[in-house]
């Protein structure tokens, strides 16, 4: 039976149970990022999936309240943080369309002159976190209080593990940083910038974190506590740049399967927004192989297809 959308959020649960149900008989459940080798060891059968309101009412099932690496998921809040400071000036340093290319491709940047594609493949999320540590002098610092207000978990932290880890295998990120910084789109010191991208990228947090953190984009900008980090317009392009380009080289088929804004993560994680609705993040750490998290995209799917909530 589908269950069709109504007034009451009362039917999330059960539609969560369900998911998780039936995702618990789904052979075949990707492979865990290797090439970070702190997240190798996580067992790709874990499932956790979680529901926020805008009022930060959360309903979760299955592993919802264990923390894992959120890896670009991140990518979101720091966009949002630069956004709200310097506005409409980042896009003149960092395009908005879908790249076509893996996350970490060089391929790009030397025929577009050092402008990455969007803000959420590896290029782009460089660019973006440089100008906040330009902003803020601690960008990843200023990410972790965000998120800690938002989620309203004091405890969310840097996992300095995956951060090491991603140090000792960071010669992509290296290069991306220095290819753009030869075309003069890179502020800081290449070693400060990547220092602060690798703790970015390695905040451990839950689902049921990462969905309420996530509401501002569901209240079309406004904080947990009632204040506006974005403008109504702003919200509106960050979900749509999600949609548009937050599943890696996948994003078609994301929109096409679920139909809702997302922004993926190799730690496994993903999350979603239904604006004004609710925010969402599933967890399962097996990937395909564009990076995304097989049982997460397939848990949206049924999400938004037994509750018709898209944004189509």
């Amino acid at each position: 039976m589908v269950i069709m959308t109504t007034t009451s959020s009362a039917t999330f649960l059960p539609v969560l149970e369900r998911i998780a149900e039936e995702i618990s008989h789904t052979p075949g459940h990707g492979r865990p990022a290797d090439y970070i080798p702190a997240l190798a060891s996580r067992d790709p059968r874990s499932f956790g999936m979680a529901v926020a309101e805008p009022d930060g009412t959360v309903y979760g099932v299955g592993d919802w309240r264990e923390p894992f690496s959120a890896q670009s998921i991140t990518k979101v809040f720091t966009l949002a943080l630069d956004l709200a400071r310097e506005g409409d000036e980042l896009w003149e340093h960092v395009g908005r369309e879908p790249s076509g290319n893996p996350f970490n491709s060089l391929v790009q940047l030397e025929y577009e002159n050092g402008i990455p594609r969007n803000p959420f493949i590896n290029a782009g999320a460089l660019v973006v976190t440089d100008r906040l540590q330009t902003r803020t002098g601690d960008a990843a610092g200023e990410l972790l209080d965000f998120l800690r207000a938002e989620s309203g978990n004091p405890d969310l932290d840097f996992d300095t593990e995956v951060a090491a880890s991603e140090t000792a295998h960071g010669d992509r990120n290296a290069a991306l940083a220095h290819f753009m910084a030869s075309y003069g789109n890179i502020d800081n010191d290449i070693p400060v910038l990547l220092d602060q991208y690798f703790r970015q990228c390695s905040i451990a947090a839950s689902c049921a974190d990462l969905a309420l953190a996530t509401g501002f984009l569901a209240r079309h900008g406004v904080r947990a506590d009632g204040s506006r980090l974005l403008s109504r317009s702003q919200a509106k392009q960050v979900n749509a740049i999600m949609l548009t380009c937050g599943t890696y080289d996948a994003a078609g088929n994301f929109a096409y399967r679920v139909g809702l804004p997302g922004k993926s993560g190799v730690g496994g994680g993903i999350i979603a927004v239904v604006p004004g609705r609710c925010t969402l993040c599933v967890w399962s750490p097996g990937l395909d192989e564009r990076g995304n998290s097989v049982a997460g995209v397939a848990a949206l799917d049924r999400f938004t297809t037994l509750t018709g909530l898209s944004i189509f």
